[in-house]
């Protein structure tokens, strides 16, 4: 794997379980970042840059503190907040800029130490309201996977409450990557959703093929979320308060 960064290709599916039975499955590819060495990778590839429009692009502004400032040592302050050993290296899983748009409903952060373990998750959160939501925790691998779970803290889908806790089931990145998350609350499991993804070379080649043959792939991410919310009304789910409230004050404004 390159110093650099990856790239994965592989499906997202979402499966909710109630108040009515609902799944999703999509086709798309993530790019695995050094966030030490976004510098080096702006150099390398031509047709990916790095604050700068092009095919392909990442925006630092677009992560972490949100303000163009640095992304690792964001993460690694929130590291050291949670007692995590010291920081070698982080790795960042998200969805890039196609011809300058992208929108990430969850971009995952791997914190290695200096033996190459994960010891350190992060997860920025984002929903379609512009809001976004940091979970963490400090991590044990429990062989190849890792899982830990966090209370639910931040509205996402428009169809769920604050209930229920998260759990994570985390393959960090290697030839494959898998992202799992399953929400319960009291009455049981409610939905589950992950991403599974084969690696893929960093490399203008694997950038150019993957932009054919998914030219519109962020723009998807976002019809999709409005789609499936659609065909949720349609099943008779209904809105949670949130986001009557939230649609509500747009009205007025």
């Amino acid at each position: 794997m390159s110093e650099f960064g990856a790239i994965y290709v592989g499906d997202v599916v979402h499966k909710r379980a109630r108040p009515k039975r609902h799944s999703l499955r999509y086709r798309v590819f993530s790019m695995l970042v050094d966030l030490d060495q976004l510098e080096s990778l702006d150099q390398k590839l031509r047709l990916f840059s790095l604050n700068r429009f092009n095919l392909v692009s990442l925006v630092t502004g677009d992560f972490g503190p949100r303000d163009g400032s640095s992304i690792a040592a964001f993460i690694r302050r929130k590291a050291a907040a949670a007692g995590a050993p010291e920081i070698a290296r982080i790795r960042m899983l998200a969805y890039p800029r196609l011809l300058g748009f992208a929108f990430n409903p969850i971009t995952a952060y791997f914190c290695e130490d200096a033996a190459g373990e994960t010891v350190f998750l992060a997860y920025e959160v984002s929903n379609t309201f512009g809001e976004h939501h940091f979970y963490q925790a400090a991590v044990t691998a429990e062989g190849a996977d890792i899982h830990h779970e966090a209370k639910k803290a931040f509205f996402v889908s428009p169809f769920n409450t604050l209930e229920g806790n998260y759990r994570f089931s985390i393959r960090p990145p290697a030839e494959e990557v898998f992202l799992g998350i399953t929400l319960s609350t009291g009455e049981g499991g409610l939905l589950t959703a992950y991403f599974e993804g084969e690696h893929r070379p960093l490399t203008d080649a694997t950038l150019l093929k993957l932009l054919l043959a998914y030219p519109f792939m962020t723009a998807k991410v976002v019809a999709g979320i409005h789609w499936e919310a659609l065909l949720l009304w349609l099943k008779g789910v209904p809105p949670t308060l949130k986001l009557r409230r939230q649609l509500k004050s747009r009205r007025r404004a």
